[in-house]
Formats: structure tokens, C-alpha cells, sequence
């Protein structure tokens, strides 16, 4: 177990998205800064976009525990739902008691009335869709009704949709163009700078704990980024292994040739044009040695 191997009280690389290891790099930042000033000046709907992998899911989590007091929020992390069921799931979350087979008429009374009470009481409701590039074209229209429910002072729900670039392609078609016009702040996340992605692979070891000096030497973060393309997911897992390579040899450091096995074992990285035969044949005795595979990143 490569934990105490290198002074960690937990694995840094994991891929589910735990806001403790939020990275607060100038992209990300300004991503949450956009997400919270739009949304305390009452805009209707939000959208933020970027690759697979880039960080969607924690950068929602991340604003979400963000919010004060006076915000209610209701997270659907799966929108791949034809309208009322997207309807009742909102119910559901903003804890509304619904019949079984109560209609799409009464369902959109009972959230208005719901988030009329709020609006008295001093709450501001929002709703997060993560993967909203899966919703039907029906469902997203859905959307732009539920927007229409307002005071004479402000909307009484503001959506915010996460989802991956396929979204603003989705967004253009001619039939739901009103839904377009809505969104008033759109922020696109790309993937990280090299210097961006040592300061992210620092900051996630120290948060695990490690006090040592240089982990990843100098050539193994050059061949980090060019393998991931920057993108954290991809850096993760590729880190993850050149970890468990660097414990198996027992070396204090992660090399070049230990990063260069990870991304062989990789398939979505960028593969290297060149590498050791031996280290990659390796990798895969290791995972089933060390009893440290996929599980741990799942």
C-alpha cells in the first residue's frame, strides 16, 4: 500500500469528486466566481461547459456547499428524463409530497406554490443539473417553463446546467432557441496549464498528507500533462499508477519511465512515443499484486 510508502493518510488520486480536493487555479476559480455572483443577482439560467473529465461534477459540488443560508438547491445528477419525471425529481428534492399519478398541470402548481413559500420566507431556490447534455429536447423546453415561474421582483428558480460541449450544440437547434436566449452567463472549463497541473498534483498530495519535497520529478510532470492533455481525471488515474510503479520499484520519486508506463496502461491518454517495454509488461502484475486497481478509484 503506497499510503505509508509515502507519508499519505489517503490516496490523492481518486476520481470521485470530494470538494476537499477543490483546486482553486484562475480557471476554476473564476468558473465558481461566475457560478455565484450570477446566481446572487438572480440571473434565470446558467450554463457551464467543458470536456469529459475536466471537473464539472466537483466544480457544481464545490458551489453548492458555497451558497449560504439563504439558498435551497436541488442537484439532479442524471437528466436523461422525459419532462414530468424531470418535474417530479424536482418535486422530490425540493421536498414537495406528490400523489402517484398526479398530472403535469398539478405537479407544476405544487413547485410554484413551494417556491412561492420559499421566496417569503427569504429563500432563493436552485436547481443543478450535472450531464445536462443528455436531456431531451422536450425536457430542456420543460426547463424553460419552469423558468417563467416569477415574482414581480425576480424568478423563483434559477438553473444551473453542467454538461459537456455536445450541450451548446444541442442549445442551437431552432426549437428550443427561446431556451437559448435565457442564459445569461455561460463560463467554459478547459483543461489545465502544465503549471496549473503541478500546482493540482501538489495540492492533492498535500491534501493526503504528504510533507515531503518533490514527488513527481521534473520530466515525469512534463510527460504528465503531455499524457493527460490536462485533463484531472486523466491526471488522476495516470498519477495513481506512477504512484504504484514508484512503490513497487520502492523509489522515493515518480520518473519519467514510471508516467510513461501509467499512460501504455491508460487508453484514453495521449500515449508516449516512446517506453519501456519492461515497465508496461509490469503494470498489470503490479495492480494485481498490490491489491490497489480500479477499486480504489471508483
Amino acid at each position: 500500500m503506497y499510503k505509508t510508502h509515502f507519508g499519505l493518510h489517503e490516496l490523492p488520486f481518486g476520481i470521485t469528486p470530494d470538494t476537499s480536493y477543490f483546486f482553486a487555479c484562475a480557471n476554476y476559480q473564476e468558473a465558481l466566481n461566475t457560478l455565484l455572483i450570477a446566481t446572487k443577482n438572480g440571473e434565470g439560467f446558467i450554463k457551464i461547459t467543458g470536456e469529459v473529465g475536466v471537473g464539472k461534477t466537483l466544480l457544481c459540488r464545490k458551489f453548492m456547499a458555497s451558497l449560504g443560508p439563504e439558498f435551497v438547491t436541488a442537484y439532479i445528477p442524471n437528466p436523461l428524463l422525459e419532462p414530468r419525471t424531470l418535474m417530479l425529481a424536482l418535486a422530490d428534492e425540493l421536498e414537495i409530497p406528490q400523489e402517484k399519478d398526479v398530472d403535469q398541470h398539478q405537479l407544476l402548481k405544487a413547485i410554484n406554490h413551494r417556491l412561492l413559500v420559499l421566496a417569503r420566507s427569504g429563500k432563493r431556490a436552485i436547481l443543478c443539473l450535472d450531464e445536462a447534455q443528455a436531456m431531451p429536447i422536450e425536457t430542456l423546453e420543460a426547463l424553460r417553463l419552469l423558468t417563467n415561474l416569477e415574482t414581480e421582483k425576480r424568478k423563483l428558480l434559477q438553473i444551473v446546467m453542467f454538461g459537456q460541449p455536445e450541450l451548446d450544440r444541442k442549445l442551437d437547434q431552432e426549437a428550443i432557441r427561446q431556451l437559448l436566449q435565457r442564459i445569461s452567463f455561460h463560463y467554459h472549463l478547459g483543461p489545465l496549464s502544465r503549471e496549473d497541473m503541478e500546482f493540482y498534483v501538489s495540492h492533492r498530495l498535500r491534501v493526503a498528507g504528504y510533507a515531503g519535497g518533490r514527488l513527481f520529478e521534473r520530466r515525469a510532470a512534463k510527460l504528465l500533462h503531455a499524457s493527460s492533455k490536462g485533463i484531472p481525471r486523466l491526471i488522476n488515474i495516470l498519477s495513481h499508477k506512477a504512484l504504484m510503479l514508484a512503490y513497487g520499484e520502492g523509489k522515493q520519486q515518480v520518473v519519467a519511465r514510471h508516467v510513461r508506463a501509467a499512460a501504455r496502461d491508460t487508453g484514453a491518454a495521449r500515449h508516449p512515443s516512446r517506453y519501456r517495454a519492461w515497465a508496461w509488461a509490469g503494470l498489470p502484475a503490479l495492480l494485481a499484486a498490490t491489491g490497489m486497481g480500479w477499486v480504489l478509484l471508483k
